[in-house]
């Protein structure tokens, strides 16, 4: 039996970052949560008012024979404005900025290329400003945070629209990759 991998991604709002990768094959859970700050066991309260240090992030439990790490970057990069330092869409501050927390040396060097590929691909005029940080404690977020797109698919959908990220991932990628 392979052993399960997790991987941390935060694209802005974790709502939005959910979704893409639930229903991919080989993808045992997706969580929301906190990461990468410094006060332990955060609300979303603490975590919005931007002194917790933590991102909105996704960890996602996965087999890696089945849905390799390099396709989750894929999935990942396609959500996300990897050239805004300031948060994602209609949201700002730190705690939506993004950024990949690698678990171990292959994840660091797999997702430093994958970033360098990104900049290189031209796709984008603007740098790739996407930070790639070592894993930390990860917090999962309020039980209404989890899977918030199958418990309010109507709210969802209109936020996700209405911050402008199905927009550009259309312009960017093309497809919602949804």
């Amino acid at each position: 039996m392979t052993e399960l991998r997790k991987a941390t991604f935060a694209g802005g709002c974790f709502w939005c970052m959910v979704k893409p990768f639930d229903t991919q094959p080989g993808i045992h859970s997706v969580l929301s949560g906190y990461t990468g700050g410094t006060k332990e066991n955060p609300t979303y309260q603490e975590v919005c008012r931007e002194d917790t240090g933590h991102y909105e992030a996704v960890q996602i439990t996965y087999d890696p024979n089945v849905f390799p790490y390099e396709q989750l970057l894929e999935i990942f990069w396609s959500q996300i404005d990897p050239t805004d330092s300031g948060g994602q869409f209609y949201d700002r501050g730190h705690s939506y900025k993004t950024a990949i927390f690698y678990h171990d040396q292959d994840q660091k060097e797999k997702a430093e290329m994958s970033k360098k590929l990104l900049q290189e691909s031209g796709r984008f005029s603007k740098p790739i400003v996407t930070d790639i940080l070592p894993a930390s404690v990860f917090y999962n977020a309020e039980e209404y945070h989890q899977h918030y797109y199958k418990k309010n698919p109507t709210h969802y959908q209109s936020y996700h629209r209405g911050s402008g990220r199905e927009a550009f991932i259309q312009k960017h990628w093309g497809k919602s990759h949804e």
